[in-house]
């Protein structure tokens, strides 16, 4: 059984989600909150395997916290689930360290097979283009792109600390601020 727990603030998502989770085989929803405030709380009742995790959020921006819970909890699986899990968001979301990117308008068969697949350890996340990552090149300082590099390759932060000699703490202050620059373009709106 995999245990999933979603992150969302709409109640309407909360419940949909619940119930196309219990009617799968194999699939188990241990519970859901509506902040990032709640996150802490749910995850320690629940112990899920997966997260479902929104992008946009009341008090929090889901890459963040995606982040956030990846470099606390390494093996925690997350999944952006979002109405703008759009080409925009492939490369931040590899950044944050999200192991899946799925769109609120998939089909639920595609939702359950990212989770199945995420959960035996594998990713559900595009590579990333040409383009995509020219933009989000485009949009990191020069000293950030061997940063980039390093976790697109899923390089643990110790290791890209290590590499380019600095603290740890350092490499999540970078990256965080890197979020913050690649999302810039998602809230343009587009023409």
């Amino acid at each position: 059984m995999i245990r999933v727990a979603v992150l969302d603030d709409h109640p309407a998502v909360r419940l949909g989600l619940r119930a196309a989770l219990a009617g799968e085989p194999g699939l188990v929803p241990v519970g859901s909150a509506a902040s990032a405030a709640e996150l802490p709380s749910l995850l320690y009742r629940t112990d899920p395997d997966v997260v479902l995790l929104d992008h946009r959020l009341p008090d929090a921006d889901g890459l963040s916290l995606c982040h956030g819970l990846k470099a606390r909890e390494p093996r925690r699986k997350v999944i952006l689930y979002s109405a703008g899990a759009d080409d925009a968001m492939v490369v931040p979301a590899a950044v944050a360290g999200a192991d899946g990117l799925v769109h609120k308008t998939a089909r639920p068969y595609d939702l359950f097979e990212a989770i199945r697949h995420v959960a035996r350890g594998g990713r559900w996340l595009p590579e990333p283009t040409p383009a995509q990552l020219e933009v989000a090149g485009g949009a990191l300082d020069p000293d950030d792109l061997p940063i980039l590099a390093m976790t697109l390759a899923r390089t643990s932060y110790g290791e890209i600390a290590e590499t380019i000699g600095v603290r740890r703490a350092s490499v999540d202050r970078r990256i965080r601020a890197m979020l913050a620059r690649m999302q810039a373009p998602l809230a343009t709106p587009s023409p």
